[in-house]
């Protein structure tokens, strides 16, 4: 069971470097962030970061010592950004009720934990009523190799599966959809024609300079029927407890 990005910290300095994916994934989450933001497998802090420009309080936490120490240093002097080490699918995550999370990030992290549906009632019971979780899942077991095993992704999704199991722990669905068309092709030809392994630095550095700043901008106007991930925003019922 992984609650953290599977990626050591070396490697999250290199995926570091791809701005502008990060940028996009911020884009996508920003007008659902509200004013206490809990992210769930916050690795060195690559998307944490963009967040220090906003009003709000921000919480990481990881299962993996190395990332939350690299986020100590990282944001020391920022008070109203923590880091604790600790696994959402521990009993103690209930204790960070205390903490008020109107808002849950969740990005590339479900796909690595086996009960996805404890984990996704963990992240309710926390959340404030009204409250939203950001989810970004990879999309289509069709597009599953050797990376995903490497990976280890107990799963992908589809639209329809990631909304009953959303539904079936008490969320309504506010967004929806899939997202990296390019991707999509990308990850298929690492999969089942070129048999990787593992994802090319090379490629990570010309997908985000090259890709990113075009398809973030058409899929802001027309979301792809199909693509690498998905994207989803789950609310909590005002009345929920």
């Amino acid at each position: 069971m992984k609650t953290s990005s599977v990626f050591t910290v070396a490697d999250q300095i290199i995926m570091s470097e791809a701005k502008n994916y990060f940028r996009w994934q911020y884009n996508l989450v920003e007008p659902f962030l509200g004013q206490s933001v809990l992210e769930i497998g916050c690795g060195i802090g690559n998307f944490t970061a963009l967040m220090n420009g906003r009003a709000c309080r921000v919480l990481g936490i990881d299962i993996d010592k190395q990332c939350i120490e690299f986020n100590w240093r990282r944001f020391a002097e920022l008070d109203h950004i923590q880091a604790l080490l600790l696994d959402v699918m521990s009993p103690e995550i209930e204790e960070l009720k205390d903490f008020g999370p109107d808002t849950i990030i969740c990005l590339n992290v479900l796909e690595h934990i086996q009960n996805d549906a404890k984990a996704l009632g963990q992240m309710f019971n926390i959340l404030r009523p009204g409250g939203k979780v950001c989810l970004i899942v990879p999309a289509f077991e069709a597009l599953r190799g050797p990376i995903d095993n490497a990976l280890g992704h107990y799963r992908r999704y589809t639209l329809q599966g990631l909304r009953e199991l959303s539904s079936s722990v008490g969320f309504d669905i506010v967004r929806l959809h899939y997202m990296n068309i390019v991707g999509f092709i990308g990850w298929w030809l690492n999969s089942k024609v070129f048999k990787r392994t593992s994802q090319s630095p090379f490629q990570i550095r010309a997908f985000d300079r090259f890709i990113v700043p075009i398809l973030s901008r058409v899929e802001r106007i027309v979301l792809p029927p199909f693509g690498q991930n998905i994207f989803a925003v789950l609310k909590k019922p005002e009345d929920g407890v």
